[in-house]
């Protein structure tokens, strides 16, 4: 019984009665004949919202099932399916409540469809996690109604299902067939003219018309009688390590994601790019302290532990410390690796502290810092200025942006190839920057 009630819910069109005959008995007061009818009307009410009440729950009505992918993907529109079966035997309006997860803060979802009689649908809506974790969706919600609307009986389906967000994974997916289908056209990625030789040598072989000259091998070409070229390969299995910078320079968000979390999306997708190149990935995570560290590797089954990896870096966001970096990296890393570095400065004064332990790393190693525009900074200075506040706060604003242009600036001064990009261009700019040291072969 308690069941039953719980399951019971009224319509709208319920209470408008209800209140119509209140309204009645009132004014029958006044006019005297109105009572008796009035009185007919309020039974026969209640004799056809009992039958509504019987043929809602004789049966087992609506079935429903939710069902999640197995994997969220970060800062990504993340579809959720819902299949209705109507097992009535009459046409049904159908109220869909889903009990979305806490952290997406969405407490007005509902989905309303009639639904004809044995007949089964089904519906998406997407959801767009901004954080890493676990997500946990509650009961799924279905009102059932005959069309008299009177009232309306609720199930409970799908109990508890957790969903683990991970890092972007269908970024990676998108600039991985950019890569293999050779189509690197997104706006932001360029085709780079190849200079020269990669030092790999692969075959020796006859020469044909349009081989570059310079290729010829002479020796070879003495003993075969006949001209002989030389023929290069782009040259792999070299080391690269996604460095990313947890401390608390990296917590500030755009467009509701951390600079981190962009970070993080970003070092995905471009190890899968490395990956497919035939070089050698890896991951180093640090901030007050060495965090995470990931041997660069090439094995098929490096970037599911890649994945895994990212998916559980987890910060205080304190203070990072460059020089225990510094450290760390000249006695583990023996082989001359790329380094994608990806933190931010927001000061002169900040990059100028750690610019020594930059400038020792990138006499060993070819390094390549990433840091970040202030896209809201950026906004506010275009935006119109018509109080004096106004006018100081973007002059103040333009001296932070010109700042993070002076910082670029002073590292390749430095040697130290630099890319200083919006959050949202990161990883094609970060891709494009590796694209390019691959064709010019300076690793």
């Amino acid at each position: 019984m308690v069941h039953f009630f719980k399951s019971l819910y009224l319509h709208q069109r319920f209470f408008v009665i209800v209140f119509t005959l209140a309204a009645g008995f009132l004014f029958s007061y006044w006019i005297p004949w109105l009572y008796p009818v009035l009185w007919i009307l309020a039974i026969l009410f209640l004799l056809i919202a009992m039958a509504d009440i019987v043929v809602l729950f004789k049966s087992s009505g609506i079935t429903a099932e939710r069902i999640l992918p197995d994997k969220f993907s970060n800062s990504d529109e993340n579809a959720v399916e819902v299949l209705l079966w109507n097992l009535y035997s009459f046409k049904t309006q159908v109220e869909v409540i889903d009990e979305i997860p806490v952290q997406f803060q969405k407490r007005d979802f509902s989905y309303l469809t009639k639904l004809p009689s044995g007949i089964s649908t089904s519906f998406n809506y997407s959801l767009r996690p901004v954080e890493r974790g676990e997500y946990f969706f509650g009961s799924l919600n279905v009102f059932a109604s005959t069309p008299l609307k009177l009232v309306k009986r609720r199930k409970k389906f799908g109990k508890e299902q957790m969903v683990k967000v991970y890092p972007s994974f269908i970024q990676m997916k998108k600039y991985d067939f950019l890569a293999i289908d050779r189509k690197i056209s997104q706006p932001g990625l360029k085709k780079i003219r190849k200079i020269g030789h990669t030092m790999e040598f692969e075959q020796i072989k006859d020469y044909v018309a349009g081989d570059d000259v310079r290729s010829i091998n002479w020796k070879a070409t003495a003993k075969q009688g006949g001209l002989m070229v030389n023929q290069y390969q782009d040259e792999r299995s070299q080391p690269v390590y996604s460095v990313i910078d947890t401390g608390r320079t990296m917590k500030m968000p755009f467009n509701h994601l951390k600079l981190l979390d962009y970070a993080i999306n970003s070092a995905l997708a471009f190890s899968n790019i490395a990956l497919k190149k035939k070089d050698k990935a890896g991951l180093i995570t640090f901030s007050s302290k060495m965090e995470k560290i990931l041997p660069a590797s090439s094995k098929k089954a490096h970037l599911n532990l890649l994945l895994e990896s990212l998916y559980k870096v987890n910060t205080q966001y304190r203070d990072s410390d460059f020089g225990l970096l510094y450290t760390h990296l000249n006695r583990r890393l023996a082989q001359r690796s790329l380094l994608l570095l990806y933190t931010n400065f927001e000061h002169l004064s900040a990059l100028h502290r750690q610019m020594p332990y930059l400038l020792a790393l990138s006499k060993k190693h070819l390094l390549v810092v990433i840091f970040f525009e202030n896209t809201e900074l950026e906004n506010f200075i275009s935006s119109n200025a018509e109080k004096v506040p106004d006018i100081f706060n973007q002059t103040i604003a333009e001296q932070f942006s010109y700042d993070k242009r002076l910082m670029a600036k002073e590292l390749q001064k430095h040697g130290i190839q630099t890319i200083l990009t919006r959050p949202e261009d990161l990883t094609v700019n970060t891709i494009n920057q590796y694209l390019e040291i691959k064709k010019r072969g300076i690793l």
